[in-house]
């Protein structure tokens, strides 16, 4: 049996015998449970999540309980390692769930107990998660396991189909254009202001493997520090599978101002709806205040509009006021979902 983390757990490295790790044989098993609670199958979305598991055993912690009858629960967490701007590893917890028939039995709690032991071995010491503030079943048992309020801001808005919004898709003025936008229309290669948007401002297009070295340098120089590994995970995620990961870059004459890398979401958190998620977005310093975020956000409502997305997310840490003020300002609100974060000792 093939595990889907790297680390070849055991039941034994775990200390709970009815614990292993999850495998791809588990899956029709898995997706049972989950329909059992939540009415519906999603057994695309947990197909992806094991076959991500199995691409990059580094950044997955998946296990599964198991009984007499076979497959009793499951839990599934990926590791963060840079996204929302973090500096620290942290796990989120992506899924977890328990068969009917053994609810009341600690099922949850034990694999709760498990990934922390994992997490605390691998330098990792928060878990972090979300919930609808009115998933009353789902915040009480956060409750028990330890969880409590995150002070990062959950921010969503809806996509409408990519239709137009003002605030996100007009033009920004340019210092030392006389007040004025740009007078370049990278989609028709014409100056008319009339019908020019955000998006036209600069040529956004579709993340490559080839603008890794720019945008390592944009992120460097507002982090303070390198992240070229993280940034090289999320390109190679785009290459395997271009149906979970939206991202984009923006270019004035072939050189990389800014990038938004981002994502769909089909399903963590107990979704039912696919959501896309921002997980980064920088602009290079030496292009402020030139309408290179408001472009990129631009494109992506658009891009999400074609593809049936209806709702765009993402969270801010609680010093970042400058991001959370533009994505305020570009449509977003706060979100009816909570972050919750559990502290490992």
């Amino acid at each position: 049996m093939q595990a889907s983390t790297g680390t070849h757990i055991t039941a034994a490295t775990v200390h709970d015998r009815s614990i292993r790790a999850l495998a791809r044989e588990d899956l029709d098993a898995l997706v049972a449970i989950d329909a059992a609670s939540r009415g519906r199958s999603r057994h695309g979305y947990f197909g992806h999540r094991l076959a991500a598991a199995l691409r990059e055993p580094g950044l997955h912690a998946q296990f599964a309980a198991v009984d007499d009858k076979g497959l009793s629960g499951y839990v599934l967490a990926r590791v963060l390692a840079g996204e929302f701007g973090r500096s620290a590893p942290a796990l989120r917890l992506e899924a977890i769930g328990v068969r009917g028939d053994v609810q009341r039995r600690r099922v949850g709690t034990r694999l709760m107990d498990v990934l922390a032991g994992w997490a605390r071995r691998h330098g990792i010491r928060e878990v972090l998660t979300q919930a609808a503030w009115n998933d009353h079943r789902i915040v009480q048992w956060l409750d028990a396991a330890g969880f409590s309020l995150a002070p990062n801001h959950v921010v969503d808005a809806f996509v409408h189909g990519g239709t137009y919004s003002p605030g996100r898709d007009d033009p920004v003025a340019m210092p030392g254009a006389g007040g004025s936008t740009r007078e370049i229309n990278y989609a028709t290669g014409t100056g008319n202001d009339f019908e020019r948007l955000a998006r036209d401002t600069a040529e956004v297009r579709s993340m490559v493997p080839e603008d890794l070295a720019d945008i390592a340098r944009i992120d460097r120089a507002i982090i303070g520090r390198d992240r070229t590994a993280y940034i090289e995970a999320k390109l190679n995620e785009t290459i395997v599978d271009s149906a979970i990961r939206v991202s984009l870059t923006a270019h004035d004459r072939g050189v990389v101002m800014g990038f938004l890398m981002a994502r769909t979401d089909l399903g963590d958190f107990g979704r039912t709806e696919a959501v896309a998620v921002i997980d980064t977005i920088g602009v290079d310093p030496d292009c402020a205040h030139r309408g290179v975020g408001h472009a990129l956000v631009s494109q992506l409502f658009a891009n999400l509009g074609a593809l049936g997305t209806e709702r765009l997310e993402s969270v801010v840490a609680p010093h970042d006021l400058g991001l959370l003020a533009f994505l305020y300002r570009v449509g977003f609100t706060p979100s009816q979902r909570l972050a919750f974060v559990r502290k490992l000792s």
